[in-house]
């Protein structure tokens, strides 16, 4: 009998179990009997959750005293296994698999398959079915599909006939409990919420259909949707063809088209599921095949075919857009397979707090912006929809890489007084907002923040800030789906003087391609980069793409009219690099000064020291520049060739060790005398203790995330810089195993605060 005649024949029967005047109890034991019959299987169970653990409902089969005995906890046994990680298990040998739990009040020594499947209710396993035989087989994919198709109308049955307990069937804390995750720190930060999903799952309320055609006609049109959906995306890329964006395109086109997937939903509608139930059934089968895949490309296939089922899902149900469309209600820590920037800029900053990820790495674009925005991210999260629920209360401390999921009240506590404190630091912080940064022996210190959003601004005067040292103009990039115009580049460059008045900013030529790459301009070469941070990527590309960065520099020249313009390219490698980018802004300002346009009062030029080559040759760049700024992200894992996304390396990636501290100090040195305003950028000058050293080297600008201009400025007042210049010559003369720590003990004696 195939798996549609025997899940269909099972549900006709199983519509009359329900609709009979038999007693719950009654109804459970003529349906094991139903599948065990249909499906010719010597032992038919159902597991069902009460108080928290899988009890024996009902068998055909094993020891009928056991019935209301045997209980197994989640996660124990096979059953409690097949409940925790809601998975299907089909074993020749049972009693071979290492979470194999024996009971012998249920007779079952005897039989050695087994196959069991979820019985799932709104996401969240409520129980399980499983047969078994004597013989040791591996059950064939008909018979699993048949009971899945039974599990997911049992689910219905059970619920609506009031077969279990209610906290049972809401799976109350009783079942999951308090628990920890543990992923991969993105972006650092604690934060406070309720659970929200970046897109909220589907909720199949009915599973047996009415009319077989009508939900087949739904699926035709669903599918017509989708794929209308994937061609629209294949061709919104405008600007070059080829690459991994396109091969995912191109995946995902070859399964939208598929045949053989069609034809298995439609089997399963034929079984008499509704086309939601039908696509789930279909994607159930789908999981349970990547759990088998050890080829990770293959296994990455199947994944994109699982974004699809989700995707023709939500089409068929009407269940259409993010979480961000409905707009956030309350504290959110958002959650998510994975995020593009675009999509997170789409929510409610007030009420993001956080977000946690299943796949997520420290180079994706969404980080950048996350940062930016202040957002802690912890990724690598995996299981995460087999843990969480919508409006769970989380804790997500990424400082530590963990999240609390539904935490008991000690946590809660201990997280309160870790609020408290960073509010009431904050709020010393604040303070500082209108006061200028003098050391105690009377030097003024800049103190610049980063940017790269329009909503950034709004920072500058909050956080007292002496302007933007950092306008990350990829930002734009990043966030479009096709090349920017230089109208709309403009726009922005422009909104961003006017907010910033008085107050200078410069701005970062674009800086993408490598681990920054965009779809709409992929080139051979970044392709091919096995290392994107050292590829083709920020001046390199746009100096090989000119047409980018004259559309750039005409759009900043613009904006700059009757002010001043600061201008810095990235990763800057030898001096001629900076002559040709400056090269193309000399020719665009001819041009409008030909066209009788109103230019820049005054244009200052800078380059970013990220590449230690450079600093082998300031003394050539030097007298070129106005400003330049040591970009300390991109130069320490040059330095050391340790990569800043492999958390295997994250202790080699110290800013205070000899190499980083000595290179620096070099570069004081060759600036002095210069004229040349130096400034550093990046994450090293918003760390206390990291900004001292800084200070104590000779470094008098610092450009850093908004929430550390406060931090610092309050710590520039309590340093002396002769006192903090000797010190940092006395260490590095004969630095000892630990710069970090003798530098944090003379914090301590000095009355400095570095936390």
């Amino acid at each position: 009998m195939s798996a549609v005649a025997a899940a269909r024949q099972i549900l006709n029967q199983l519509h009359e179990v329900m609709a009979s005047r038999l007693h719950p109890q009654g109804k459970l034991d003529r349906v094991v009997e139903i599948i065990g019959e249909t499906l010719d299987s010597e032992v038919c169970s159902i597991y069902l959750l009460r108080e928290g653990m899988l009890e024996l409902f009902a068998t055909r089969g094993l020891e009928q005293s056991a019935v209301h005995v045997t209980r197994l906890a989640i996660g124990e046994g096979l059953n409690g296994i097949i409940a925790e990680h809601i998975e299907t298990l089909n074993l020749a040998e049972a009693a071979a698999h290492p979470d194999f739990a024996y009971r012998p009040e249920t007779g079952e020594e005897k039989f050695h398959s087994f196959a069991g499947v979820p019985i799932v209710h709104r996401e969240r396993a409520v129980g399980t079915l499983c047969v078994q035989h004597a013989d040791p087989r591996r059950y064939e994919d008909i018979e699993i599909e048949a009971l899945q198709t039974v599990a997911m109308v049992l689910s219905e049955l059970i619920a609506n006939a009031d077969l279990v307990d209610e906290e049972t069937s809401n799976l109350g804390e009783a079942a999951t409990g308090p628990q920890m995750i543990q992923g991969l720190t993105l972006v650092k930060g604690i934060a406070g919420g309720s659970a929200v999903f970046h897109q909220p799952r589907v909720h199949i309320d009915h599973v047996v259909a009415d009319d077989i055609e009508a939900e087949r006609q739904r699926v035709y049109r669903a599918f017509d949707k989708m794929r209308d959906q994937i061609d629209a995306m294949a061709n919104q890329a405008e600007f070059g063809k080829g690459g991994e964006h396109d091969d995912i395109l191109q995946t995902y086109k070859m399964f939208a088209y598929d045949e053989g997937w069609g034809r298995r939903i439609n089997e399963a509608i034929d079984s008499g599921l509704t086309a939601e139930a039908a696509i789930e059934r279909v994607q159930q089968r789908t999981r349970m095949r990547m759990r088998e895949i050890d080829d990770p490309l293959l296994a990455d296939r199947m994944h994109d075919l699982e974004d699809l089922s989700n995707r023709l899902l939500r089409i068929v149900s009407g269940q259409l857009g993010t979480a961000a469309t409905q707009g956030l209600k309350r504290d959110t820590i958002l959650i998510a397979k994975n995020l593009g920037p675009a999509e997170l800029l789409e929510y409610d900053r007030r009420r993001l707090k956080g977000v946690i990820l299943e796949e997520g790495s420290l180079t994706a674009h969404v980080v950048i912006v996350a940062r930016a925005m202040g957002v802690p991210v912890l990724g690598r999260a995996r299981g995460l929809r087999g843990i969480v629920r919508e409006g769970d209360e989380i804790l997500l401390d990424a400082d530590k890489a963990i999240a609390h999921i539904r935490p008991v009240q000690q946590t809660i506590d201990l997280f309160a007084e870790r609020f408290a404190a960073s509010r009431q630091r904050q709020a010393a912080y604040a303070e500082m907002r209108d006061i200028e940064p003098f050391t105690r022996d009377g030097t003024r210190i800049q103190v610049m923040m980063n940017a790269g959003l329009r909503d950034d601004l709004a920072s500058l005067p909050l956080v007292g800030a002496d302007g933007i040292g950092l306008f990350r103009t990829e930002f734009q990039f990043l966030v479009s789906a096709t090349l920017p115009a230089r109208e709309r580049q403009t726009r922005l460059y422009r909104d961003v003087l006017d907010a910033a008045g008085d107050k200078p900013v410069i701005f970062r030529t674009v800086d993408i391609g490598g681990d920054k790459a965009v779809p709409y301009l992929d080139s051979e070469e970044s392709e091919n980069d096995e290392n994107p941070a050292m590829g083709w990527r920020a001046l390199r590309l746009a100096l090989e793409r000119e047409g980018l960065l004259k559309a750039q520099a005409r759009a900043l020249l613009e904006a700059g009219a009757g002010k001043s313009l600061n201008v810095m390219f990235p990763m800057v490698s030898e001096p001629w690099e900076f002559d040709a980018a400056k090269a193309v802004f000399d020719k665009q300002l001819a041009y409008l000064k030909s066209q009788k346009k109103i230019l820049p009062e005054a244009i200052r030029y800078g380059a970013m020291l990220e590449v230690p080559a450079l600093a082998e040759t300031l003394d050539i760049l030097l007298p070129k520049l106005s400003f330049l700024s040591v970009g300390t992200n991109d130069l320490t894992q040059f330095l050391f060739a340790a990569d800043r996304a492999n958390p295997k390396l994250a202790e080699r990636y110290d800013w205070l060790s000899p190499a980083i501290l000595r290179f620096l100090a070099r570069v004081t040195q060759a600036t002095a005398g210069s004229g040349i305003d130096l400034g550093i950028c990046g994450e090293m000058g918003g760390r206390r203790l990291e900004a001292l050293a800084l200070l104590g080297l000779g470094f008098r600008r610092f450009s850093i995330t908004p929430v550390s201009v406060g931090p610092i400025k309050e710590l520039v007042r309590k340093v002396d810089l002769n006192e903090i210049g000797t010190t940092m010559k006395r260490l590095l003369s004969s630095p000892t195993a630990s710069i970090r720590e003798e530098l944090q003990a003379w914090a301590e004696a000095n009355g400095i605060d570095t936390d």
